[in-house]
């Protein structure tokens, strides 16, 4: 259930942050009112999922999937340029998230 409603979370913040992409600075209405939506939500959701998953694993999971599912939707989507260090970042984020993973259910 933990890891449900993380996933959730995550899901709704990159949707937050994507809305701000679309909100253009706040001139657009639809897309601001979304960024609050979708990042209170993401709250709330984050916050039970706490009641399941340690905060120092759920945190880094939650902050490390979310830069990777933005800087993919940046690239993908928004037409950001992808350089090596983009990768290589990326790929260390997901290690590390992976990491910590493999310790909380080591623990377990």
């Amino acid at each position: 259930m933990g890891y449900l409603l993380l996933t959730i979370a995550i899901v709704l913040e990159v949707m937050g942050t994507a809305s701000m992409k679309f909100s253009d600075g706040f001139t657009k209405l639809l897309p601001s009112v979304l960024i609050f939506v979708f990042y209170g939500i993401s709250f709330v959701a984050f916050t039970y999922a706490l009641r399941y998953i340690d905060v120092s694993v759920a945190y880094a999971v939650w902050a490390g999937l979310g830069v990777f599912l933005m800087a993919a939707i940046g690239v993908l989507y928004f037409k950001d340029p992808m350089t090596i260090l983009k990768v290589v970042s990326i790929v260390l984020i997901i290690a590390g998230v992976i990491g910590l993973n493999a310790e909380g259910l080591r623990q377990e």
